[in-house]
Parts: C-alpha cells; sequence; structure tokens
C-alpha cells in the first residue's frame, strides 16, 4: 500500500566559524551518518543534499544525525538550511519533480 504522503525535501549543512575554509571532511561525515537513517533516499549535489520520505520524521532524523555527526568531529556551531515539499496529494520522487520542470524548459 502506497502512502499518502511523500515528502521531499533539500537541505544543506555546514560548521560555522571552523579553522578552515574547507568543509568536504566535515560534510562528508554528515553524508556517512545518513547512512544510518532508515526510510530515507538522498541524492547529493555540490550545493545540498535532496532527501526523499514517505515520513516527516525520518526527515527530521537524518537532519538531527548530519548535524551530530559534524558536532561529533569537534565543531562548535553548525548551520542547517532546510526546505521541505509535504505532498500530499500525489506520490513524488526526487525524479518526476526533475522530469516535470524539464518537460516545461524544453
Amino acid at each position: 500500500m502506497k502512502s499518502s504522503t511523500h515528502i521531499i525535501a533539500e537541505f544543506s549543512i555546514a560548521p560555522i566559524g571552523s579553522a578552515s575554509t574547507s568543509v568536504g571532511r566535515q560534510v562528508g561525515a554528515a553524508l556517512k551518518a545518513l547512512k544510518q537513517v532508515k526510510g530515507i533516499r538522498y541524492e547529493t549535489n555540490a550545493m545540498g543534499t535532496i532527501l526523499e520520505s514517505e515520513n516527516l520524521d525520518n526527515i527530521f532524523e537524518a537532519i538531527k544525525v548530519a548535524s551530530d555527526a559534524i558536532f561529533e568531529l569537534g565543531e562548535k556551531r553548525v548551520q542547517t538550511i532546510l526546505k521541505i515539499d509535504d505532498r500530499r496529494d500525489k506520490i513524488g520522487t526526487i525524479e518526476s519533480k526533475v522530469e516535470s520542470a524539464k518537460r516545461y524548459s524544453e
């Protein structure tokens, strides 16, 4: 049975006040932590990570474990930017949202 709720979210996460301007190590730790979260799919791009789940709690759990992973590296401050698309009228996926936009751009 398919869920009547499908959530696609985008987040970016990075430490603030780090000794280095590079954040690859911290973002890598956050991505590694996402592998622990059940019930989500994710794709990373150059500016953030897209999450997909049938459950909003899973989205928030993913954000929490990503943030915790950066704090575990010794960072003192982490900034997270989160956008959520919680659609209740039809099931959508990361791919279907991209394909829809491409159809209108051709």
